[in-house]
């Protein structure tokens, strides 16, 4: 259900905007993996988790960022909680949004690896779509 330029557009480092079922809108980095779904990786004991276990819908809003033609993609459908893979792909995103020569950002990358992580994988049933 995505296309090739939504993938292209996904891949770029941007920031999503992921709401689960009855909870608030987050921030996350996430990926657009090459099988059609959306990850993301999260602390296994954090709300997201929690609340997708009482209900598996999921959406993730990615936009555009300012001073380019708006354009966003939007992807809603189950999630899943994995339970492997997380970590691994907190270092490739993090690679992808953060300069990790920047010992700073390194060590917050190490902090984030020291935490029990889960990936979040949406599985695309309706994605909606607008670019000017």
């Amino acid at each position: 259900m995505l296309t090739a330029e939504d993938l292209e557009f996904l891949r770029r480092p941007l920031h999503g905007f992921l709401t689960v079922a009855d909870g608030p809108v987050r921030p996350v980095w996430f990926e657009a993996a090459g099988d059609g779904t959306v990850q993301l990786f999260t602390p296994k004991d954090s709300p997201k988790v929690r609340k997708l276990s009482g209900d598996p819908r999921a959406s993730i809003v990615v936009a555009a960022p300012v001073g380019e033609r708006e354009r966003w993609v939007s992807v809603a459908g189950s999630a899943t909680v994995e339970p492997d893979g997380a970590h691994e792909l907190a270092a490739r995103l993090a690679e992808r949004y953060w300069n990790l020569e920047d010992p700073a950002l390194a060590g917050e990358l190490a902090g984030i690896q020291s935490l029990d992580l889960v990936r979040l994988v949406i599985r695309p049933e309706k994605v909606s779509r607008y670019s000017m």
